[in-house]
């Protein structure tokens, strides 16, 4: 199916197929499944919220064998969060994904073996600070390599960082993303991540 042709239709799709691995995941969903058949816009038009809801991806880089995910710090959200940004009017929110980490870290981001190109979480989530809206973000998992280059946007993020996967008192939702400790209990129920890391996997500052 051409995303170009039924764009609405493909999201449906790809919104249905997330299986929820919680009750607030199971209600995002459904609140989800809801706005894309209600007809309202699904793409931001115009910077920095309209409409004020929106579709978002997320690309959580995992290095499998060393059990941690890059993040960055971005400037404007003040919070750590995986790469990622708004899909585009008429975009394919996989296409998305791969253009994001390209323009944001340099890299040609790989779907993750098992997972494939199918979002593995998703999230609705009020905004914070100005210029507040909701995003509705589908979180992809893409293989990471913490010793390949990367070539950080200086202007979006303030530092990028590995962060072990079995830290769970790490995820302070005023310094991550909110959904983070949801997220990353998702990806150790599927034993998508092996092995195990320390409080923190090293770092790679800009």
């Amino acid at each position: 199916m051409s995303l170009a042709d039924q764009p609405r239709t493909l999201i449906r799709a790809l919104v249905e197929g997330v299986s929820p691995h919680d009750d607030r995941e199971a209600a995002d969903r459904r609140w989800t499944l809801d706005w894309v058949d209600s007809g309202a816009p699904l793409f931001r038009v115009a910077k920095p919220a309209t409409p004020p809801w929106h579709l978002v991806v997320y690309a959580a880089l995992v290095d499998r064998d060393r059990a941690s995910m890059m993040l960055v710090d971005h400037r404007k959200a003040r919070a750590w969060l995986p790469p990622g940004g708004h899909v585009d009017p008429g975009e394919d929110p996989r296409r998305t994904v791969l253009r994001e980490v390209d323009e944001e870290l340099g890299i040609a981001g790989r779907f993750h073996p098992v997972l494939g190109s199918a979002p593995f979480f998703l999230t609705v989530t009020r905004t914070r600070g100005a210029d507040q809206h909701t995003d509705v973000t589908l979180w992809f998992v893409l293989e990471g390599d913490q010793q390949a280059p990367i070539t950080p946007d200086l202007a979006e993020f303030a530092e990028v960082r590995w962060f072990a996967l079995d830290d769970g008192a790490r995820w302070a939702p005023d310094r991550f993303d909110p959904a983070m400790s949801r997220f990353v209990a998702k990806l150790a129920a599927g034993a998508f991540v092996p092995g195990s890391g320390g409080t923190e996997a090293g770092g790679r500052r800009p």
